[in-house]
């Protein structure tokens, strides 16, 4: 009993299969998957193996076709749409290999965006300012005092990617979910973002991340591997 209270995110059955070309693609199956408070866990796999896909039902960005995702002991599929829009708000941050940065927003006005999902106009409006500031200094921690009012084209990929991962931090998430974070960026950028992964974790913070390459693999805590759709 107190190993399940100390989890955090917990999946159990999980099958993801889709209809194509006529028939059924299994991306997982069978998935079962606990993280700890405070964890950072690796799961490798190569290309197709199905990592983002297990990313994406951690975070509720799609359901599964079995099985269920439980954070602090609930249910997510079980919540109601604004309870679980919610969950992927505030409870998850989300960074991708490829930033998905908004091209028209500078650095500061994407990070800011997720700050800006509240449950009311109004309420946003109270709180803008002191969002925008906290924005600021977020992405000043991470070395972009500077580039506050940079667009994506005008910043590096490092750049672009630290802009990402203050994106996912601004709500202070309890996880933070992290696509190949280093898999668009060369060894040494990688290695600065691993770097700044290794001080959220010695803060405290809860890593889920997926990535193809074992030698940044090699900074969780924990490593698993998934092959054919089942971690082994």
């Amino acid at each position: 009993m107190a190993e399940a209270r100390s989890d955090i995110l917990r999946a159990t059955g999980l099958h993801k299969h889709y209809r194509l070309g006529g028939e059924d693609l299994h991306v997982l199956r069978g998935v079962d998957l606990a993280v700890r408070h405070g964890e950072w866990l690796a799961i490798l796999g190569a290309s197709g193996s199905g990592k983002s896909t297990l990313l994406h039902l951690l975070g509720g960005l799609d359901r599964p076709s079995r099985g269920e995702v439980q954070f602090t002991g609930q249910s997510i599929f079980a919540m109601s749409n604004g309870a679980l829009d919610r969950y992927r708000n505030q409870q998850v941050g989300f960074v991708f290999q490829f930033y998905h940065l908004l091209p028209e927003f500078s650095a500061l006005e994407n990070v800011v965006v997720s700050a800006a999902i509240t449950p009311s106009t109004l309420s946003w409006l109270r709180m803008r300012r002191q969002r925008r500031q906290e924005a600021a200094e977020l992405l000043a921690r991470l070395g972009l005092g500077e580039r506050l009012k940079h667009r994506p084209a005008k910043l590096s990929g490092g750049e672009r990617q630290r802009v990402a991962l203050a994106r996912a931090l601004i709500n202070q998430p309890a996880v933070l979910l992290a696509d190949e974070p280093t898999g668009n960026l060369d060894a040494q950028t990688g290695g600065q973002i691993l770097d700044l992964l290794r001080d959220l974790h010695r803060q405290g913070q809860t890593i889920v991340m997926v990535t193809h390459d074992e030698k940044v693999a090699v900074a969780a805590d924990r490593r698993l591997h998934l092959e054919a759709g089942r971690l082994v």
